[in-house]
């Protein structure tokens, strides 16, 4: 999990899963898309690949890539475990502030 964190947390290769999030590409559409070289483009794509974002599959001469999705569904749900305790950090603020509002209109 932390070196799937770590690999979507630069900031291009965080720009490549969300244009896979749109569906598989080749890494032309993606050098094309991103406005990257295709050198940087295919090291990004193999550190994702490494950390198991994303996988690859030949196509002729083309490698195309695509999100693996246990690797976001593990991602979602390690975020989602901390809904509750913003959710109880927000009421409590919400309290707080409602409180203040109260004494401060006596």
């Amino acid at each position: 999990m932390q070196q799937r964190m770590t690999a979507i947390s630069e900031p291009n290769r965080f720009r490549i899963v969300e244009l896979l999030k749109g569906g598989p590409r080749s890494v032309g559409a993606i050098v094309d898309a991103l406005g990257l070289g295709q050198p940087q483009v295919s090291r990004h794509l193999r550190l994702l690949a490494e950390a198991g974002v994303v996988d690859v599959t030949k196509q002729a001469q083309q490698r195309i890539y695509h999100l693996r999705p246990e690797a976001m569904r593990e991602l979602s749900d390690w975020v989602a475990g901390f809904a509750g305790l913003w959710t109880a950090r927000m009421d409590r603020l919400g309290a707080f502030l409602n409180e203040t509002a109260d004494q401060e209109g006596d």
